[in-house]
């Protein structure tokens, strides 16, 4: 395995804290390859009215990176 880098990113969703964490990754997926695991670091949402409007998950993605720095 060569050098692996982290990217913190926060994903969003309208149903589900699984789905904002699943959304990140594949953000992140659309501009990086080998992405070789994901920690949720933080669970959080907005509230409207007393009831959950918009779920966040902040996670940190890793992806194993060439010799030039690009994912691979």
């Amino acid at each position: 395995m060569g050098v692996v880098k982290v990217m913190e990113l926060v994903g969003e969703s309208p149903q589900s804290w699984q789905e904002a964490a699943s959304r990140a990754v594949a953000e992140a997926a659309r501009t990086v390859g080998n992405i070789t695991g994901v920690e949720v670091c933080n669970w959080t949402a907005n509230v409207d009215n007393g009831r959950i409007v918009q779920y966040k998950a902040n996670v940190k993605v890793a992806y194993v990176v060439d010799a030039t720095g690009r994912g691979v």
